[in-house]
């Protein structure tokens, strides 16, 4: 497990803006096939991520979907790494933080995303 992490990465990246509405990053999600996203502030600024959880948890405390934006629900401060980081080290991360998502950055621009699924795929054949 010595590879990049940019062998395991997903490179098409789609992004909420924190002032996205719950709902807007809901039918992003919808639309997207998505089941978490990079929540952006500036569009640039990595600010943190927003997951299919973070939306569960959110409707069961019967929230109003239009009035609460991306910024108020997301994980803040998420794992960053370089596309060269070992796959090893991005496992070691996700553990001793407790997270599932990870985004990989190239000069602070977004180069892709890992997930722990991306992890499970790696043993799982079609």
């Amino acid at each position: 497990m010595s590879q990049p992490i940019s062998s395991f990465m997903e490179r098409q990246v789609w992004t909420a803006d924190m002032d996205d509405t719950i709902e807007q990053v809901e039918g992003l999600f919808a639309r997207q096939g998505l089941s978490w996203a990079p929540v952006l502030e500036s569009q640039r600024t990595i600010m943190g991520v927003i997951s299919a959880s973070d939306l569960l948890q959110f409707h069961a405390q019967g929230r109003d979907p239009t009035a609460m934006r991306a910024w108020q629900l997301c994980s803040y401060k998420p794992i960053n790494v370089s596309p060269d980081t070992p796959v090893s080290e991005v496992a070691r991360l996700m553990i001793k933080n407790k997270v599932h998502h990870v985004v990989v950055t190239d000069s602070e621009d977004i180069a892709g995303v890992v997930s722990s699924l991306d992890f499970v795929r790696t043993f799982v054949r079609d």
